[in-house]
């Protein structure tokens, strides 16, 4: 063997979901050479496939690289180590060399076991306690945390490609175009949210004010009614101008169904504020039946909670937004815990932000009229989304109409 040789492994759906590919590309990127050891493919699609290989580098710091590398593709050392601990030196205070989370599920190898890490996010620490281990972001972190420093006795397990027959998730084939047949697509997601639901899933929506602008509120409001809907994450601005099309039958002082400017439309969004302050709270709309109709009303009338998170360009904002971030951030994740499925609609930053909580096996569509929307998303670690690029106006209509045949079947 080698002097800067390692033996690695790696198990799993290994063919069928690309993962030996993927360490095969990941080695040779490097300019690293590897050998198959052993290898053992599974017979039947249930059955997990085994790989053994030698990874050499041209010097320990080149074969460091690409270990690390490969291990954020599932596979582990063939010697495992155990993981490595330093205390955290302050809080909110990391300590050097911590180890960077990715959004897959992950388990680390810690008294000679593995322990699975709890709540997994992309883009944090793991914490361990009490031989348990917990994803936790650097505002959480406290003096004397035990965290995991390096790469040693961390083993991520990659998402396997669905099994179930083809659905949206496969039909999209894991990129965004506007080339696509935009009703076989809506059908295919409807088909999807459908048996999310029916199976007991949970599914987020995470919407931008376009969704009232475009005329898509309705659409959104009778999911909610219907029952397929169950956390609301947004801004001000989908509040806002939700709530001024309910009331007042504008967005943006723009009559919605003729697309008019409405007399003196440019106040409308204010005096839409001006009525939820006045009110006390989007709930206290509802219940003096100043608000009938809409999303909000909706989420309130079916108690489907939703956060609203501030921003610096708000107006108002509405008493109901949380202006701090970090409470906000919170907040967003108290929703989309346990969420099968998150439908991220024409809001760029709080789609990259709540892709940023997800698990990888969280199934994510993301609706814009903008493509570069789902690709900022993808290349922000979030790359399990699956782009439809479309009019958002037309395109929720059609899912709920679709969702609505199925219903009847």
């Amino acid at each position: 063997m080698a002097k800067y040789t390692q033996e690695i492994e790696v198990d799993g759906h290994l063919i069928d979901s690309s993962i030996l590919t993927k360490i095969f590309d990941k080695i040779m990127d490097l300019h690293g050479e590897f050998q198959v050891e052993e290898i053992n493919i599974g017979k039947k699609k249930k059955d997990p496939s085994y790989a053994r290989l030698s990874v050499t580098g041209k010097n320990q710091k080149h074969l460091d690289e690409i270990l690390e590398t490969i291990y954020r593709e599932g596979a582990v050392s063939k010697i495992q180590k155990g993981i490595s601990l330093k205390k955290a030196p302050k809080d909110m205070v990391m300590p050097d060399d911590f180890y960077s989370t990715t959004n897959n599920h992950t388990r680390v190898f810690h008294n000679k076991q593995w322990i699975q890490v709890e709540n997994m996010m992309m883009d944090k620490c793991i914490v361990v306690k009490n031989n348990r281990a917990f994803c936790v972001p650097v505002r959480d972190v406290k003096k004397g945390d035990n965290i995991i420093v390096g790469e040693s006795g961390i083993k991520i397990t990659p998402p396997e490609r669905p099994r179930e027959g083809v659905n949206v998730f496969e039909f999209m084939g894991s990129s965004s175009s506007s080339e696509r047949p935009t009703q076989h697509i809506a059908k295919k997601v409807a088909e999807d949210i459908y048996k999310t639901k029916k199976n007991g899933g949970k599914i987020v929506i995470v919407g931008g004010p376009a969704i009232v602008h475009t005329g898509a509120a309705d659409a959104v409001a009778e999911l909610i009614k219907l029952g397929f809907i169950d956390g609301v994450l947004a801004g001000n601005a989908l509040a806002v101008h939700d709530i001024e099309y309910a009331t007042l039958g504008t967005s943006l002082g723009m009559n919605v169904h003729d697309a008019t400017l409405a007399y003196r439309g440019h106040r409308n969004h204010m005096e839409t504020i001006n009525a939820v302050f006045r009110a006390g709270s989007i709930a206290n709309m509802v219940k003096t039946k100043k608000l009938t109709r809409g999303i909000m009303y909706q989420c309130v009338k079916n108690k489907i909670p939703f956060v609203l998170a501030g921003s610096i360009r708000d107006d108002g904002p509405l008493p109901d937004v949380i202006t701090d971030v970090a409470e906000a951030q919170r907040e967003y994740k108290k929703v989309l815990k346990d969420a099968n499925m998150v439908i991220m609609i024409s809001t760029m930053l709080h789609s990259i932000a709540t892709g940023n909580m997800l698990p990888a096996n969280v199934k994510v569509v993301v609706v814009d009229i903008n493509q570069p929307t789902v690709t900022k998303l993808m290349d922000r670690g979030t790359w399990q989304a699956l782009g439809i690029v479309t009019d958002v106006g037309a395109f929720l209509p059609m899912v709920l109409q679709q969702i609505k045949k199925q219903k009847k079947t």
